[in-house]
Formats: C-alpha cells, sequence, structure tokens
C-alpha cells in the first residue's frame, strides 16, 4: 500500500484510538465543566474560555483514550468489546497511540496557556491524574473514584479561568478556586462512579477473569444499589451547592429533569444485562445536559 492510500487507513486508526464516532465521553466531561464555567462567570463566560475548555475537553478525552488504550492492551485483549481496539490488535504501535496522545495533550496545553497562570499551575494536576487512572484498576478496588477526580477538574479549572490573577503562587490558586468549586469536584465525582459503575457492570464478566479491579466487582450482588445511591448523593450534593451559589427555581427544574433520568437508569440497570447497562452508561450525557442547561438558563434569565 502507498503512502496516498495508507493515509485515509492511519486516519481511521486515530480516529478509532481516540473515539471519535463515540461523543458521549467527551460530552460527559463537558458538561460539569460547562456548568462550574458558567457558575463561576455569573453567566455567559464568553467566547473565548467557552472554545477553550470546549476544544480542551475533546483533546484531552482523545488523549487519555491514547495512554489508557496502551495501559490497557494486555487486558483489552481478553475481552470482546475491546479486543479490535487499533493498539490491542495490533494494527497500531503503542509508540504510536502515546505519540499522538502526547500531540493532542501539547494541543490542549497551548489553549490553557491562554488563560492564566493558576489554571495553568491546575492543568499539570488534572494530566497527572489521567495519567494515573489507567493504572488505577489494579491496585485500587474502586478505580472509578480516580476516574472521578479525573473527568471533574475542569471543574476548578474553569473557576480559576474565570477569576483567577496571573500570580505564579498557591496562594493566586486558592483564591481563584473557593472550597465551594472543589465541593463541586467532589459532587460531580459521585456522578462518574455512577456512570462508570454502570460501565463495568457490562464487562463483569470479562473483568473476572482477567483479574482487575472495578466498581462494579467490589460491591458485588449491591451494584445497582451502589449506582443509585451514587447518583442520589450527586444530585443532593450538586443542588444543594447551586442553591448555595444563588441559583433559583429553573436550575432546580434541570435538576429534576436529570433525576427523572436516573428513574429511567434505575429501569435499564436493575436486571444487570450488559445491553441494559451499556445503554445506561452511553445516554448519562443527556443526564448532564440537563444539569448544565438548568444553570446556563437560570443565570442568563436572572440577568
Amino acid at each position: 500500500m502507498n503512502a496516498a492510500t495508507d493515509a485515509p487507513a492511519r486516519l481511521d486508526l486515530y480516529l478509532s484510538l481516540i473515539r471519535w464516532n463515540r461523543p458521549a465521553g467527551w460530552l460527559l466531561l463537558l458538561w460539569p465543566t460547562l456548568a462550574a464555567l458558567w457558575i463561576a462567570a455569573d453567566g455567559w463566560p464568553g467566547w473565548h474560555l467557552l472554545a477553550v475548555f470546549t476544544v480542551g475537553t475533546v483533546l484531552m478525552r482523545s488523549a487519555g483514550c491514547c495512554v489508557n488504550d496502551v495501559a490497557d492492551r494486555e487486558f483489552d485483549k481478553h475481552v470482546k468489546r475491546t479486543a479490535n481496539r487499533p493498539v490491542t490488535s495490533g494494527a497500531m504501535s503503542a509508540k504510536e497511540a502515546l505519540g499522538l496522545g502526547a500531540v493532542l495533550a501539547l494541543l490542549a496545553f497551548g489553549l490553557v496557556l491562554t488563560t492564566n497562570a493558576p489554571t495553568i499551575l491546575l492543568s499539570f494536576a488534572a494530566l497527572l491524574v489521567t495519567l494515573l487512572y489507567p493504572y488505577a484498576k489494579r491496585v485500587v478496588n474502586m478505580p472509578q473514584a480516580v476516574l472521578g477526580v479525573a473527568f471533574s477538574f475542569g471543574i476548578p479549572m474553569a473557576f480559576s479561568a474565570a477569576l483567577g490573577g496571573n500570580a505564579w503562587t498557591l496562594a493566586t490558586v486558592q483564591a481563584a478556586v473557593p472550597l465551594s468549586a472543589w465541593a463541586l469536584l467532589v459532587a460531580n465525582l459521585f456522578w462518574v462512579l455512577a456512570y462508570d459503575t454502570e460501565y463495568a457492570m457490562v464487562d463483569r464478566d470479562d473483568d473476572i477473569r482477567i483479574g482487575i479491579k472495578t466498581s462494579a466487582l467490589t460491591l458485588g450482588r449491591f451494584d445497582v444499589i451502589g449506582v443509585m445511591c451514587f447518583y442520589a448523593v450527586y444530585l443532593g450534593a450538586w443542588t444543594a451547592l447551586g442553591l448555595r451559589f444563588g441559583l433559583g427555581s429553573i436550575f432546580l427544574a434541570g435538576m429534576a429533569a436529570a433525576a427523572a433520568q436516573v428513574v429511567w437508569h434505575f429501569s435499564l440497570i436493575k436486571d444487570r444485562s450488559r445491553e441494559g447497562c451499556f445503554k445506561a452508561f452511553r445516554e448519562n450525557h443527556w443526564l448532564g445536559f440537563a444539569v448544565f442547561m438548568g444553570t446556563a438558563l437560570d443565570l442568563a434569565l436572572r440577568h
């Protein structure tokens, strides 16, 4: 195969590696980040910050997929759903995948450089957690908690970008990111625990055979109850924090729409079927969208 015909094939491999055809992954990252950005900016944050966090979210999720597939390539060989991923199948080398991930992460860092010093400092912590997550499932009984930190780190970064100054000090970061913003991160972590446990329920049998740790295996027969408790903590904490930030009835309507989706998710996962659990995971971004829209509309109409 010559270079002219090989280029489209390589592009298809790259797009497959970063899950370009599965936008749900980056939407799960995007909605809480944008909700936090709207709260921090007390409304419309401007096109610059909107572009930075939207494009940056897509780039970092894509870079994370590259690292994750390299780290899990030996595990993924034994799971039907993941056996054909580019690195796992041997269609792409680990070195090439990591190279693509590095380029994507550098592009995201270039966007962060257009913000301010506190956000740049926080981006290093965000990168560290992103790199640690793929290996957490080897040693942590509930690695989804580590993923929860990684998938929620856009929240404090949104606050620092909207409120931070330009001094390269820890005090500047502390001033830009109030404790309530960190509380939002913790609240969002429980949403990640909920939907990623649903995801882990899909691969339960494979994970037992392979010997990796997941929240679904840790919870055992209490997995469905655990997922519902995670949702309840997330909804309750995010609602309380939203009210603390001064959000009102439209925000509460968005939270109610999110809660209605949780009831639907229970109907999908209660029998623990692979199809139902995977659908619940895949549709979770609509829950995040409801929370974001409630937040954004509440702030828009208040002003």
